[in-house]
């Protein structure tokens, strides 16, 4: 046989030592490390996410500006033909 015999941890009296209970600490680790990792991507995301936003703002605004300019021009040319036709005399 090529297989190495398991390790029998035997107490002075006599008595196995029971197996350790729990997570190994490199299990633990491990995990701690994957969930910081995962913290810190997801914290990069969020703050990637909030700088596209605030760098929006300012062209979101213009828009906005321009959208209302337009509307109030247009107004503006349709009120001068209303009033160009009610000024006409009925035929």
């Amino acid at each position: 046989m090529d297989r190495i015999p398991p390790t029998l941890d035997m107490l002075p009296d006599g008595r196995f030592r029971p197996a350790p209970r729990g997570v190994p600490l490199s299990t633990k680790l491990v995990v701690g490390a994957v969930f910081m990792a995962v913290l810190a991507g997801a914290a990069a995301i969020a703050m990637l996410a909030l700088w596209l936003l605030t760098m929006l703002i300012p062209v979101a605004l213009i828009a906005g500006l321009i959208a209302y300019a337009a509307y109030q021009v247009q107004r503006w040319r349709l009120r001068g033909r209303l009033q160009s036709v009610r000024a006409r005399p009925p035929v």
